[in-house]
């Protein structure tokens, strides 16, 4: 096991500072490989460095014995892949155990997105009664006003929002983008920055735009509690997540003309096919309306 945890932790280093992924991306490789670690450890087999071809393909059949989804081994084969091509680029090992190992076959689907009319209703559901609601309106009205991810949102500072202009500036993977905001966003940024949130944070240095409760950055499980409370208020039956505001925002962007390569760059994809799923939504749902009201249909 000190063969183990010693190359845990330089895979951890590799993925921090030579692949620059994200904290999430790390979190779960970095879950993916410990428990892969514990499973060949628990059965007596080879340490990571020494597994082969014959001890993945046990592991992976047994995720899938234990009623793992094709999502989640896809994703661990993915982890095992890009594990063993670094440690085999650095000659730490000879072969590649992984190289043909084949990701599960999937159905995919489109992502779920809201109607304008749903947005509308979810947007209209915090009440600006008290401090909270205020800010909840802010979020919400930004993140749909963006298309940023949570984890963007949850990051940003009070500099990066230029409410006079009317812009907002997104770090990501050190990467900058500049994002138009709508001006109902605006105004509802400019309510809570101007009026609610120095009454909010626990010390006057704090750089956080949005705060919780105890006057600090909000977590990503704070704002997932949010969305998930006021879709329950508004009483709408699909299964919003805060990414179900981001494929909202650039489906509509889509369906009122804006062109893909515009909303590639708001989105901060790095590749236009991410992008290119949206425009299958809008024609699958082009497709259902004339299925459902053309009289021949």
């Amino acid at each position: 096991m000190v063969l183990d945890s010693t190359a845990l932790e330089r895979f951890n280093d590799f993925l921090k500072n030579e692949r620059k992924s994200s904290d999430n991306t790390i979190a779960s490789y970095m879950r993916d490989m410990r428990q892969l670690s514990e499973y060949l450890e628990e059965h007596s087999m080879p340490n990571l460095l020494d597994a082969g071809e014959k001890e993945l393909g046990i592991y992976l059949d047994y995720l899938r014995r234990s009623g793992k989804s094709p999502a989640t081994v896809s994703r661990c084969i993915a982890t095992l892949k890009c594990f063993y091509k670094h440690f085999f680029a650095i000659g730490e090992i000879v072969q590649n155990p992984a190289a043909s190992l084949m990701s599960e076959k999937m159905e995919k689907k489109l992502p779920q997105i809201l109607t304008s009319k749903e947005v509308e209703l979810l947007l209209e559901q915090p009440e600006c009664t008290d401090a909270k609601g205020y800010r909840d309106r802010a979020m919400l009205e930004l993140l749909y006003a963006t298309g940023i991810r949570v984890t963007e949102l949850i990051s940003l500072d009070v500099g990066d929002v230029n409410l006079p202009v009317g812009v907002l500036r997104c770090h990501s993977h050190d990467k900058e983008r500049i994002i138009p905001l709508y001006p109902k966003a605006v105004k509802a940024l400019a309510e809570y920055v101007e009026f609610v949130r120095p009454n909010m944070i626990a010390v006057e240095t704090e750089q956080a735009l949005f705060v919780n409760v105890n006057g600090t950055r909000m977590t990503r499980q704070g704002f997932w509690k949010i969305v998930k409370y006021y879709q329950a208020k508004a009483k709408i039956d699909k299964d919003i997540t805060p990414h179900t505001l981001r494929h909202s925002f650039a489906a509509h962007l889509l369906e009122n003309g804006a062109d893909l390569h515009s909303i590639q760059e708001m989105l901060g994809h790095s590749d236009l096919s991410s992008t290119q799923i949206y425009a299958h939504i809008v024609k699958k749902q082009i497709k259902d309306v004339y299925n459902k009201a053309h009289p021949r249909a």
